[in-house]
């Protein structure tokens, strides 16, 4: 898939693949991603949402473990599987 060419539909239809990637690597990471909304891909950023995650009581957003050597690992799963390598940002 071509970078220039992928749309935020296309990065939804493989989002599990994605997760299944990150799962495969690391359970936890698979936690801290897997609530996430895909809101937008525009211009090479890849937007994000946790929105979800404060519906229950308690803190269930795993926004902790979304470090900078996590998201590596979350961009580095959707080029394994989408072939490119977005920038990623949250809400």
């Amino acid at each position: 898939m071509s970078e220039a060419h992928i749309n935020i539909a296309e990065i939804k239809a493989r989002w599990n693949d994605v997760l299944d990637e990150l799962m495969a690597h690391d359970r936890v990471l698979w936690l801290a991603f897997f609530d996430a909304r895909l809101v937008s891909y525009t211009d090479g950023v890849l937007l994000l949402d946790f929105v979800d995650a404060t519906k229950f009581n308690g803190d269930h957003d795993f926004k902790s473990a979304r470090k900078p050597e996590q998201i590596a690992l979350l961009q580095q799963a959707i080029h394994k599987v989408l072939g490119f390598t977005p920038t990623i940002s949250e809400v």
